[in-house]
C-alpha cells in the first residue's frame, strides 16, 4: 500500500513525539531534565522529521548522499550533545541512541516502510520505559544462565536449519527425521525457557500460586517436588502449597494443548476437549483452595535455568525412541500398542509422547481419536507419577488438600479419554 507524503510525515511526527514524551516522562524534574537529557518531545519530533525530510530530499535530488550528508550532520549534533551532557555528570549514552534510531525511523516512513518504522518506535519507547524493570531482571542473571542461553541460541539458529529434514529406513524407521525431532527440542526448550525467563523477570517470591503458574511452564514436576519437600517443614502452607501444585498441573494441560496446535492443528480439534476438561476440573477445585480460610503466602521455589545442553540431547533422543516404539507398537499390536506406550511414555515425560503422537497422527500413520487418547492416557498417567510425589514426599496436611483435586482431574480425564 502507498501512503500519500502527508501521511508518512505524520507517522514520522508521532514516533517523535511518542519516544520525547516517554525521555520528558523519565525525567524527575526540570533540573533533572536538563543534566540528564538533552531532547525532549520537541526535539525528539523534530529529529523524525529531520530524518523523513532528508529522505525526501535525496529522493528528489536523487542522490542518496544527500540523505547520508544530513545524517552525519544530525549525529555530529547528537554526539555534541552527549559531550555536554556527559560533562555535566551523565554518561550514559540512551538518549542519543535512541535519537539516532529516531531519525533513521524518520527515513522509513518516507521509504514507505511504515509498520517497520512504527515498530521500533514502540520498541524503543517499551526499552525506555522498563529500564528499573530490565536492570533488575539483568542483575538477577547469573553466569549460569547466560551460558544455557546462549547454547538455546546455538540449537535454534546454528544446529536446527543443518539438520536433514529427511527420514531414513523403511516402517517403523521412517517416523525419524533428525529436522523433526530436533525442531520439537527447540519448542520444548523454548516453553520452558520462557516460563524461566518470567521467572526471573516477577522473582520467585511473587506469592505461591504465580510460582506455581510460571514454574509449571518449566516443569510441573519439579513444583511438585519443590513444594511437597517444603511442606514438611511448613505445614501450616499446605493448602497454598497445594494451590501451586494443582496450579501447575493445569498448566501442563495448557502445555499440551499449545504443542498439538503448533505441531498437528486438526488433532487439537479432537484432544481439546478431553485434555481441557481435565484441566478446568483441576481449576474448579483450585478456585475451592483459592478462597479457603489458609495461611497467607510465603516463599517461592527454587526454579534453575530448564536450558542445558545435556537434557536437551536426552529430550531429543528420548522424543525419537518413543517416536519410534509408538510406531513400532502401532505396526504389531494395534491401538492397545499405542496406548500401553503413551502410559508407560507418560510415566516419564508428557512433552515427548504428545510430540510423537501429534507426528504419528499428522502424517497418517496413526488416526486422529487414537493420537488424542493416547494423549490424554500419557497426562493422566504423568499426573499419577506427581501424585506419588505428593504421597512419598508430602507431609499429611498437604496430602489431605490435594487429594480431592488429585481424583477429579484423574477421574475426568481417564473417562473422557474413552468417550472421544
Amino acid at each position: 500500500m502507498v501512503h500519500t507524503l502527508f501521511y508518512r510525515f505524520g507517522v514520522a511526527l508521532f514516533i517523535g513525539v511518542l519516544v520525547g514524551l516517554q525521555r520528558e516522562a523519565d525525567a524527575d524534574d526540570e533540573a533533572d531534565r536538563s543534566r540528564k537529557i538533552f531532547a525532549g518531545i520537541r526535539t525528539f519530533a523534530l529529529l523524525s522529521l529531520a530524518g523523513c525530510t532528508a529522505a525526501f530530499v535525496a529522493n528528489e535530488l536523487g542522490q542518496p548522499w544527500a540523505f547520508i550528508g544530513i545524517f552525519l550532520l544530525l549525529g555530529m549534533l547528537i554526539t555534541a550533545a552527549y559531550v555536554i551532557t556527559g560533562m555535566r555528570g551523565s554518561v550514559g549514552m540512551t538518549t542519543e541512541v535512541a535519537a539516532v534510531i529516531v531519525v533513521l525511523a524518520g527515513a522509513l516512513c518516507f521509504w514507505d516502510q511504515l509498520e517497520i518504522a512504527v515498530a521500533l518506535g514502540v520498541v524503543t519507547t517499551a526499552l525506555l520505559s522498563f529500564k528499573l524493570e530490565l536492570h533488575g531482571f539483568a542483575a538477577r542473571l547469573t553466569r549460569e544462565d547466560i551460558v544455557a542461553t546462549l547454547k538455546f541460541a546455538i540449537i535454534t539458529a546454528i544446529i536446527l536449519p543443518v539438520l536433514p529434514n529427511q527420514s531414513f529406513g523403511p516402517p517403523p524407521l521412517d517416523v525419524l527425521n533428525p529436522y523433526k525431532i530436533w525442531l520439537m527440542v527447540v519448542l520444548i526448550s523454548g516453553i520452558s525457557f520462557l516460563g524461566y525467563v518470567l521467572i526471573k523477570l516477577v522473582g520467585s517470591r511473587q506469592g505461591i500460586g504465580l510460582t506455581g503458574l510460571l514454574g509449571g511452564l518449566v516443569s510441573s514436576t519439579a513444583v511438585t517436588l519443590s513444594f511437597s519437600q517444603r511442606s514438611q517443614k511448613e505445614a501450616q502452607l499446605a493448602k497454598p502449597f497445594a494451590l501451586a501444585i494443582l496450579i501447575a498441573w493445569t498448566i501442563m494441560f495448557g502445555r499440551v494443548l499449545v504443542e498439538v496446535a503448533v505441531t498437528n492443528l486438526p488433532l487439537l480439534n479432537v484432544v481439546w476437549l478431553p485434555i481441557t476438561v481435565a484441566g478446568l476440573a483441576g481449576m474448579a477445585y483450585g478456585m475451592y483452595l483459592y478462597f479457603a480460610p489458609r495461611t497467607a503466602d510465603a516463599g517461592g521455589v527454587a526454579v534453575s535455568n530448564p536450558f542445558e545442553l545435556g537434557p536437551a540431547i536426552t529430550f531429543g533422543l528420548l522424543y525419537g525412541v518413543i517416536l519410534l516404539v509408538a510406531r513400532a507398537a502401532q505396526l504389531y499390536f494395534g491401538d492397545t500398542g499405542v496406548y500401553l506406550s503413551s502410559i508407560l511414555s507418560g510415566l516419564a515425560d508428557v512433552d515427548a509422547i504428545t510430540l510423537s503422537m501429534a507426528e504419528l497422527s499428522s502424517s497418517g500413520n496413526l488416526e486422529l481419536s487414537t493420537a488424542a487418547r493416547a494423549i490424554v492416557l500419557a497426562t493422566m498417567s504423568n499426573t499419577v507419577v506427581k501424585g506419588g510425589i505428593v504421597l512419598g514426599s508430602g507431609s499429611q496436611a498437604l496430602r489431605r488438600a490435594l487429594w480431592p483435586g488429585f481424583l477429579l482431574i484423574l477421574i475426568t480425564g481417564t473417562v473422557l479419554a474413552f468417550i472421544i
